[in-house]
């Protein structure tokens, strides 16, 4: 075993007390090629639920599993500092809220021995828990896996195969922390896509494969996914700034349409009363009138085409996922278009005019 080539496992968590254990049997149980050795790192946000107690005991008992800690309490600290203390030629991030099939790491070792690429994964399949009680969740992973509702992301497609401009976790051969540094410790969301844009950027390859097979199984009320795409909408910006330029044209559109909605919104509220009530020329009065109704008019047309088109993908989509979900999903798909558009118009606020993230978009929404 000391001839051994090395893979490390890195885990970020905090506060994943129901979920630690099951997550620890299943990677104790990956199935690693001949050659080479499994070592486990978590970085645990200081968790104050009961996981930290937990994951001392599994570590007791396996002593492949490490537990460090994670003052910085975000995703990109956890992770860097579990590839600081791992040893591994290669590294694999797994996450606690995934299912991962048997041969996922070995997987990930042969396709980037195969390809040579500096990032490798498989695609992001999400599903929710079965029975009537989980309808919500069931939606939220429906919508999730759509293209209609993805705006298209390769990472979302279960049967590519090819180089991506991002990829669901990650899997890197050490050599890639090396030459493009490891993680952007001062973005709570999207560090991953940053890290991916720096390796695209550089010259680095990222390269998906639907032979590597994982499920994640996504928050389950309407309220959270809104709170999680928001948060992925504020930091975007922070991360297009930093690299002059969008990572996709999918992550520019919501905000477009929910500023262009908001701001055809306010001049008919304050165009109204406006003509209502204010002392206005003939000529300004005949002006603003012209104004306002463009503004009135766009605004339902947009909202009419929106509502229409969310009614149309979500009948789509649950003819193939299931009739139940109907009812569920247009809520569902608006949580994630207005978050995330939502959370854009602040970013690009705090960005450009504050020049530094609001605290309160600092803390995970899970």
């Amino acid at each position: 075993m000391s001839e051994a080539r090395i893979v490390s496992v890195i885990v970020p968590c905090r506060n994943e007390r129901d979920h630690i254990e099951a997550f620890c049997r299943s990677v104790a149980a990956q199935q690693v090629p001949e050659g080479w050795t499994l070592e486990v790192w978590v970085a645990d946000g200081l968790s104050d639920d009961g996981t930290r107690e937990r994951l001392s005991v599994w570590c007791a008992q396996d002593d492949r599993f490490h537990m460090i800690d994670n003052p910085g309490r975000i995703v990109s600290c956890g992770l860097n500092r579990c590839i600081e203390a791992s040893h591994g030629e290669f590294i694999v991030r797994l996450d606690v809220h995934t299912v991962y099939a048997d041969d996922y790491i070995a997987q990930c070792l042969a396709v980037w021995q195969e390809t040579g690429a500096d990032n490798v994964g498989g695609p992001w399949r999400a599903q929710g828990e079965s029975g009537p009680a989980a309808v919500v969740q069931r939606a939220v992973a429906a919508a999730f896996q759509s293209r209609l509702v993805a705006g298209g992301a390769l990472s979302r497609d279960l049967a590519y195969n090819g180089e991506v401009d991002t990829v669901y976790l990650g899997a890197w051969p050490r050599a890639t922390f090396e030459r493009f540094d490891g993680f952007d410790e001062n973005l709570v969301r999207n560090q991953d896509d940053e890290h991916n844009l720096r390796i695209h950027k550089g010259g680095g390859r990222i390269w998906q494969s639907s032979s590597i097979h994982s499920t994640y199984f996504p928050r389950a009320s309407k309220m959270d996914v809104f709170r999680q795409y928001r948060q992925y909408g504020y930091w975007k910006p922070f991360v297009m700034l930093k690299h002059g330029q969008a990572a996709a044209l999918r992550h520019l559109i919501p905000g477009l349409f929910v500023a262009a909605l908001i701001l055809l919104m306010l001049v008919t509220l304050i165009g109204v009363p406006t003509l209502m009530w204010a002392p206005l020329s003939p000529g300004l009065r005949e002006g603003l009138t012209g104004v306002v109704t463009a503004a009135a008019t766009l605004a339902l047309l947009q909202g009419w085409l929106y509502g229409t088109a969310v009614l149309w993908i979500s009948w789509r989509i649950a003819r193939e996922q299931g009739r139940d979900l109907r009812w569920q999903l247009p809520d569902v798909i608006a949580a994630y278009h207005f978050g995330y558009g939502l959370g854009s118009i602040r970013g690009w606020w705090d960005a450009l005019v504050r020049r530094r993230p609001d605290p309160a978009f600092g803390r995970l929404t899970r």
